[in-house]
């Protein structure tokens, strides 16, 4: 196993791109990436090599991004009381267009897995062969997912 300075080094980049397409936020994204290499760093003696380094990290990420946002969530409705909208949502919708903000709407309405693998190719801007490598699929396999995700999101744009 390398050095953990050369791991950080190598895949910080694509763990970050990749925590920046789920949320689409670079302060959140530097947060949880940060986050994804302190556990790995706890736990590397815990993988075992039945996948790429890059797409372990990447489920660290993943399930690190989606605990941020539940606890978050909670503590905004605590804050808020029956308020549904944590700040960052409301950011977020301040911010966009219409159109952008139906685009978005459309995209969370997708079902998985064409909601992850459009939102990694187009806001996270990975190849289709890392895309599937997180899948453990093909590369072909996240093309046609994209394709058809993407057909779904022209139809209901119309």
């Amino acid at each position: 196993m390398a050095d953990f300075g050369e791991i950080y080094a190598e895949n910080f980049s694509g763990v970050y791109k990749y925590v920046l397409a789920l949320c689409r936020n670079e302060d959140i994204a530097e947060e949880v990436t940060q986050e994804t290499f302190f556990k790995a760093m706890q736990h590397i003696d815990k993988f075992n090599g039945s996948c790429k380094l890059y797409v372990w990290l990447c489920q660290i990420a993943k399930n690190t991004y989606f605990s941020l946002s539940k606890k978050r969530k909670r503590m905004a409705l605590e804050i808020d009381g029956d308020f549904p909208y944590t700040t960052w949502d409301l950011e977020r919708d301040y911010l966009d267009k219409d159109a952008a903000r139906q685009l978005h709407v459309l995209i969370h309405n997708l079902n998985e897995p064409y909601k992850e693998v459009f939102t990694l190719r187009v806001f996270g801007e990975l190849p289709f062969m890392q895309i599937g490598e997180l899948f453990r699929k093909t590369d072909s396999w996240a093309r046609l997912i994209f394709y058809r995700s993407k057909k779904q999101l022209q139809e209901a744009m119309r």
